[in-house]
């Protein structure tokens, strides 16, 4: 644990806690800041504090800032649905509701942690968290994904993604109805510049996001079964470019919103599309050269039993 010790000297007193520490604890973002004194880390003489006191002449101030927890990703013992398997890959169609590997709030139960029982060969370039793992699929989105059980897969299958040879298809199901039966969208992505959390065109930083589509069928002009050719893979980029395409995908929370419920004008299919509680995206066919053969491979996951039986009750 380090600590520091500060005093108040008068041409900093009025300052909010947290923008006094800001100006004198460099490398510290207000956030992470915040948190510490949140979490009771900071005493101002003695006591826990909320970051908005105004410091005063003289107050003695402790910062105590715990070590980094360590987190390390262990095996379970975790089914998969393998849609193929050799020394150096291994295909499997992702369930819904399960992350690629451990993170902040979710450090089980991962792609990662299965991988790591199953496959005793597991690629370490990827690092202690991401074993094998060379993309990755919204931990709501399902379908197929490849993880690389040793080094040579893990640097070839990364070539790939980079110089965008791979294919990748996916299924979809949005909000509204498109006025054409296919199109391309071809709109940067990066951080929203209106809440970090998220992604968007309207970014400061934007990088090349290309999404192909047609529409599959058409539910009324409710809903539409999209297929979509993903020719790059920017985070939740299938969500974003459709979202302020004005046809965000049911299900999701982040990007859509409840007031889409009201386009669905026939009540049934309203109240069928209202209990889908995930984004209605689905991975469902990747195409790659092998590592090892050097022949191309193509492989594909049926529908999930969820977006198939909302399909059928649509």
């Amino acid at each position: 644990m380090t600590r520091y010790h500060f005093k108040i000297d008068p041409i900093f007193a009025g300052k909010r806690l947290d923008v006094y520490l800001a100006s004198v604890l460099k490398g510290f973002t207000r956030a992470r800041l915040q948190k510490l004194i949140a979490d009771g880390n900071v005493l101002v003489n003695g006591l826990a504090v909320k970051s908005a006191r105004k410091v005063k002449t003289n107050d003695e101030i402790k910062v105590h800032v715990p070590p980094p927890a360590v987190h390390h990703a262990v095996p379970e013992d975790i089914p998969l649905d393998v849609l193929y398997e050799d020394g150096d890959i291994i295909v499997v169609n992702k369930p819904a509701d399960m992350g690629v590997h451990p993170a902040a709030g979710n450090w089980q139960g991962t792609l990662v942690n299965a991988l790591l029982a199953r496959c005793r060969d597991l690629s370490g370039v990827g690092g202690e968290l991401k074993p094998g793992i060379v993309h990755r699929l919204d931990k709501g989105t399902t379908g197929v994904i490849v993880a690389a059980k040793n080094d040579r897969s893990h640097l070839s299958l990364t070539r790939q993604f980079k110089a965008r040879s791979i294919k990748k298809v996916y299924r979809a199901l949005v909000f509204g109805s498109p006025k054409r039966d296919s199109g391309v969208i071809d709109t940067p992505i990066g951080r929203s510049v209106g809440d970090r959390k998220k992604f968007s065109a309207r970014t400061r930083k934007g990088r090349s996001a290309l999404t192909e589509w047609r529409v599959v069928k058409r539910f009324g002009s409710d809903v539409a079964l999209l297929e979509i050719n993903l020719h790059t893979g920017r985070t939740h980029q299938i969500r974003v470019h459709f979202a302020e395409a004005g046809h965000p995908l049911v299900g999701d929370t982040v990007y859509g919103s409840k007031g889409q419920l009201k386009r669905v004008t026939d009540p049934e299919r309203r109240s069928v599309v209202e209990g889908f509680r995930r984004p209605a995206l689905h991975a469902s066919k990747l195409g790659f050269e092998h590592p090892g053969k050097l022949t191309w491979m193509e492989f594909e996951a049926p529908l999930p039993k969820d977006l198939e039986d909302l399909l059928k009750r649509l």
